[in-house]
């Protein structure tokens, strides 16, 4: 797969673990969608990622539908590459290869292994340690040039470095080096409920205000944010608080407005105004995505077959690449 045209690769990918919410829409897919005829997109479902911790089969399956079909919905066109991880066995192989010589002490200090392992760091799986090679495979594979990240990835972009460089130096230039590319605007929406955490699906598990998801119907969308948290004042104040902050963010962001614009339309007004707003803001981009969500899932064997196509059509490509390191470390 060569880059037509002088278009750098992208390689985007994200876990089938549940329901989308608003901040994987405004500080990923939206601009994945914005971005495919800038750049030659490689968009993965990274479901050998989602079993690092513990899942139930039929919700996997049924979770990988959803996200390939929110990704057509929210607008990825079918020219895109948009496939399964686990449908490309090439990951896999290499990301064993690539633990083979990344050292103990890089993965020990990942900082999202000490966050999800917690209190269970014994009990975690060896999956969610090893983690970061996988996701570096999963972006060496493709000779990607940029990844789309939040900044807290951004470790782990690092890592996919460290180790292409280590191997480079060792067996000659045989991969090509990815850089983060981090969106600022709309890149880390945070919790309604706690302005502190970053929006998350896993802590909307216990969370049920935390966060709104994109298959959210309408009242359930003003309700979450009636309930958000905001300043103490009676009224919206600059500098706002990071509760209120949070808010105006999200409407900035889904609006396009500069901040001295959202400040013009909402200082001084109750938060009642505030949050009445952001819902219309939300409810009006998330609806037609719902609709076209729907349309596409009446048609699940439809979808797989897209998604098994788009497989086979990348699988040449990381085969390639995993042939060039088999041979490089003595494999073949």
């Amino acid at each position: 797969m060569q880059e037509p045209g002088g278009k750098p690769r992208v390689f985007s990918g994200i876990q089938p673990s549940g329901g989308l919410h608003i901040g994987n829409y405004l500080g990923a897919i939206r601009n994945w969608v914005r971005n495919q005829d800038r750049y030659q997109n490689i968009f993965c479902i990274v479901d050998l990622h989602a079993i690092t911790v513990p899942q139930d089969p039929a919700a996997l399956r049924e979770n990988t539908l959803d996200l390939a079909a929110i990704f057509k919905a929210s607008g990825i066109r079918e020219d895109q590459a948009m496939f399964v991880q686990s449908h490309v066995p090439a990951h896999a192989e290499l990301a064993w290869i690539l633990e083979c010589f990344i050292p103990l002490g890089w993965l020990e200090r990942m900082t999202q292994f000490k966050e999800k392992s917690g209190k269970e760091r014994e009990r975690s799986s060896a999956g969610l340690f090893a983690y970061p090679a996988l996701m570096a495979a999963d972006i060496l594979l493709y000779d990607t040039r940029f990844v789309p990240v939040g900044d807290d990835q951004r470790q782990h972009i690092e890592l996919t470095r460290d180790v292409a460089q280590r191997m480079n130096q060792r067996f000659g230039d045989i991969f090509v080096l990815p850089e983060a590319l981090i969106q600022k605007s709309g890149a880390r929406i945070m919790g309604l409920d706690n302005p502190e955490n970053k929006m998350s699906k896993s802590l909307a598990a216990d969370a049920p205000s935390h966060a709104i998801f994109l298959l959210d119907p309408p009242e359930l969308i003003r309700k979450k944010l009636a309930r958000a948290q905001t300043d103490a004042q009676p009224e919206v104040r600059f500098p706002a608080g990071p509760d209120v902050r949070n808010l105006l963010e999200i409407y900035a962001t889904i609006k396009e407005l500069d901040w001295p614009t959202v400040e013009r339309e909402f200082a001084g007004k109750p938060y009642s105004v505030l949050k009445s707003a952001v819902a219309d803001a939300v409810i009006e981009v998330l609806t037609p995505i719902q609709q076209r969500y729907r349309a596409i899932r009446s048609d699940d064997a439809g979808l797989m077959a897209q998604l098994r196509e788009a497989a086979d059509r990348l699988a040449p490509v990381a085969n390639g690449t995993l042939l060039r390191v088999q041979q490089a470390v003595g494999l073949r």
